[in-house]
């Protein structure tokens, strides 16, 4: 699963423009069928409204283009679905479904203006919304001597991961959470530590969100990977090594993220 973002529950924003209310709702949803089933409870609620203009984006679970749909809903052609479609889009929004609600004022805003009203209207509710992002996280185990736990505990903190428990027998049993696709780095780096002496092993992996701002725990991910050397797999001989920039062994080498891969063929 590829991390994307989305928002938490529900979001409502109101513009008036010459005297036409309209009223953005901004719902998380996990299937095609709660988005529908929102369009609906929206316009049931605003019976007297003139228009309920809607646009939607579905993410595909198996990392496919997804599903996208929208209404002008008796508004000119491409003034009103379409543009609440690309603030959402443009957001970077997945799993997301905008109803926006026009009480007409009296006064024809013409179709840049209904473009330039619905835009807006949808931005605010993004902009209230609570963005969070959702990525696979993956589980790994490690027995640490007692002599390396402070050093293990700080490249734990270093790389991005997080301490999830520990159990103090005659070693320290540790649970680590980190992004999925960092385990190969995360492993390299403990073995190093350890010279050898510690292995993680995973366990299980889980979808995981972060929120509260519009960072999100992909741009955390993406600030701290350079304290950890990424692993990717040789060119040449497919085995894995540290990612090493401008540096090769020789007879072997592959590319990986724009810098030479150490081969590690025995």
């Amino acid at each position: 699963m590829h991390a994307y973002a989305t928002i938490s529950g529900r979001s409502t924003a109101e513009v008036e423009i010459k005297k036409s209310r309209f009223i953005a709702s901004l719902a998380h949803v996990a299937a095609e069928e709660e988005a529908l089933a929102f369009i609906e409870e929206v316009r049931a609620a605003n019976r007297m409204a003139r228009h309920n203009v809607y646009a939607y984006v579905m993410r595909d679970a198996n990392g496919g283009p997804g599903r996208t749909r929208y209404s002008d809903d008796g508004e000119p052609q491409r003034t009103a679905g379409l543009p609440t479609l690309s603030v959402l889009q443009g957001a970077g929004l997945q799993d997301v479904v905008c109803v926006t609600t026009r009480y007409f004022g009296g006064v024809l805003l013409g179709t840049g203006g209904l473009v330039r009203a619905y835009s807006q209207a949808a931005q605010e509710a993004v902009a209230r919304a609570e963005i969070m992002t959702i990525s696979r996280c993956v589980d790994a185990t490690c027995r640490v001597p007692y002599a390396l736990y402070d050093q293990f505990a700080k490249l734990v903190e270093e790389s991005g991961a997080k301490m999830q428990d520990a159990a103090w027998t005659d070693a320290v049993t540790c649970r680590v959470r980190m992004l999925d696709g960092m385990q190969d780095a995360f492993s390299v780096a403990v073995f190093e530590l350890s010279r050898g002496t510690v292995m993680p092993e995973a366990s299980r992996s889980t979808p995981h969100s972060s929120g509260g701002t519009a960072v999100g725990h992909s741009a955390v991910a993406r600030g701290r990977a350079g304290r950890v050397r990424a692993v990717q797999a040789c060119g040449s001989c497919g085995l894995h090594g540290p990612c090493r920039p401008r540096r090769s062994c020789g007879s072997c080498v592959g590319r990986a993220w724009a810098v030479r891969v150490v081969c590690r063929r025995p």
